[in-house]
């Protein structure tokens, strides 16, 4: 299969080079000192599931060099979305898929107004990975998943053969029956966490210890939780409950990237994150004073970084 990858950090890279060992033709968008190493030495992928090392990239900084292809995984970050879209129309054909798979629940519209409902996809991944040094994608742990569906949820055949291509490249890969609800559960997980952690520069493990932050990321949950609901999300009632559980199963150190760039004065997903949050509530009138005040603290932040 033919298949473009739009962005080669963490994400793309990591799926994009599992797709391009098992033989599919992968083309990547890429920038930079990443795009020279790749180009001179290949891509490496390093994983508890088996590092590889890629010689021969087929990789580009312009858009325009994507040939049509059959794939396109987005995995850039939220905010390039919308804007880089137009730029790989002529990388479609009739029955090319798109699959998103940045934070937020914004890009699967984002792709079907500007592409066209026909190539949209719904999808999202988890895995935690980082690009280490430029050519080099570290995979530290979680299994590497894609869940992938129609908008309209069910699970169609198109679904389902993406599914059997990934598995067959050794991804994990998930088609649920509700993709909404699983997009919004890590909405949920993600929007909350990069909220309270950008906002108070701390660790999961500081700040869920602490009763009165740990009292506000409950807030968060259950605000998000109800925008979801207005949205006809099937959140269940003890979600947010489910949520703030899991999070104490987590590593005391870890940190949301959206937190890891505003602390590098780096652009950030605030917009697609919380930013998505006060915007979806706004527009069926649910109340969110927690994740307003978080977001628009952060927006002078984001402003600056910008500039």
């Amino acid at each position: 299969m033919k298949i473009a990858v739009i962005g080669a950090g963490a994400v793309g890279g990591y799926f994009g080079g599992r797709l391009a060992d098992a033989g599919h033709q992968v083309t990547f968008l890429a920038r930079g000192e990443h795009l020279k190493a790749m180009l001179q030495n290949g891509l490496s992928i390093i994983s508890p599931k088996g590092d590889l090392n890629l010689k021969n990239v087929a990789a580009t900084d312009n858009p325009a060099n994507i040939p049509q292809v059959d794939l396109i995984l987005i995995g850039v970050k939220a905010w390039q979305v919308e804007e880089l879209l137009p730029l790989l129309k002529h990388s479609l054909h009739n029955s090319t898929a798109v699959i998103p798979l940045q934070n937020g629940v914004e890009a699967p519209v984002f792709i079907s107004t500007i592409l066209g409902k026909k190539h949209a996809l719904a999808g999202l991944c988890r895995i935690i990975a980082e690009r280490s040094s430029p050519g080099v994608i570290t995979h530290h742990s979680f299994e590497p998943t894609i869940t992938l569906g129609e908008l309209s949820g069910g699970i169609s055949d198109r679904a389902t053969e993406l599914k059997t291509l990934f598995e067959k490249a050794g991804i994990k890969s998930e088609t649920p029956e509700d993709l909404q609800l699983a997009l919004w559960k890590k909405f949920l997980f993600i929007s909350a966490v990069s909220g309270l952690g950008a906002i108070t520069r701390a660790t999961i493990g500081e700040f869920r210890s602490n009763t009165i932050t740990r009292n506000m990321f409950k807030h968060l949950l259950d605000e998000i939780v109800s925008v979801g609901k207005a949205h006809d999300v099937a959140f269940a009632d003890n979600d947010a409950d489910r949520m703030l559980s899991f999070i104490d199963t987590l590593d005391t150190s870890a940190t949301a990237s959206m937190q890891r760039d505003m602390m590098e004065g780096k652009p950030s997903e605030l917009e697609a994150q919380t930013g998505a949050v006060v915007r979806l509530a706004a527009a069926k009138g649910v109340e969110v004073p927690h994740n307003r005040f978080i977001y628009n603290v952060l927006q002078l932040m984001e402003e600056k970084a910008r500039q």
